[in-house]
């Protein structure tokens, strides 16, 4: 199945020196991680409060506890391992052939697999600070804590992801533009690209091949060399060593 799909990828990957990878949730769902906006996603389904707002600054800031009641049962699953994708994205990255990867997840899985030139545009869960002392604490830290996970000074502890309502590191949308405008190829990959301003960011591209691998259809309109509609996992456990 998907024997052709496969078989072009493949073709674009020789044919590259200089690729980076694009990607949304779907390059983790086949790890266990729900999505938000499918069918069966996070925004799809019934909770008291919108999960949309929930995951905003302002909701953050003025409900702590429904935040992190969410945050920890929804968002922070740390009992899972990278796919197929992941693993072939950190293969190309050490073969010299994939330069960037530019993630919108959250998750941490493609440096689990191995990539090393991972741009995280909205954040880590791995990474979260006292708001007060700024002091560090891992994922397991926020995981474990019952209720509003607090440092020793007494400050929240907040994860180091972009929720609504904030704003984008300045130092990772300057180096996903030069990622993106450096590129011969561009693979968007589990993403529907509904998210701004992350998914302006591939309008920077000017390189040979452009490819979408998505199971729907896109919320933006791009011009690509190669489309395929199928989960991304499979496609990428297809290519040859």
């Amino acid at each position: 199945m998907y024997e052709k799909e496969i078989a072009a990828l493949q073709k674009v990957i020789e044919e590259s020196n200089q690729i980076v990878f694009f990607g949304g949730a779907g390059v983790s769902t086949e790890s266990g991680i729900p999505d938000f906006r499918s069918a069966d996603g996070l925004f799809h389904q019934d909770y008291h409060f919108p999960p949309e707002q929930v995951v905003s600054k302002s909701f953050f800031q003025a409900f702590p506890e429904v935040f992190f009641d969410f945050y920890k049962s929804k968002l922070l699953i740390l009992d899972v391992e990278p796919n197929a994708a992941h693993k072939k994205l950190a293969e190309l990255e050490a073969q010299g052939k994939l330069k960037a990867v530019i993630t919108q997840n959250i998750d941490g899985l493609h440096q689990s697999a191995g990539s090393k030139q991972v741009l995280e545009l909205h954040g880590s869960v791995h990474r979260n600070y006292c708001l007060d002392c700024q002091a560090f604490f891992d994922a397991y830290a926020v995981k474990r804590a019952e209720g509003i996970p607090r440092c020793s000074c007494g400050g929240i502890i907040k994860p180091d992801v972009v929720l609504y309502e904030e704003g984008l590191d300045v130092k990772t949308i300057r180096e996903t533009v030069r990622a993106i405008a450096g590129a011969d190829t561009l693979i968007i990959g589990g993403t529907s690209l509904a998210v701004y301003p992350a998914a302006g960011f591939i309008d920077y591209f000017q390189g040979k091949h452009l490819v979408v691998i998505n199971q729907s259809e896109l919320g933006k309109h791009v011009r690509a060399n190669l489309r395929i509609r199928a989960p991304i996992g499979e496609i990428f456990a297809g290519l040859l060593e």
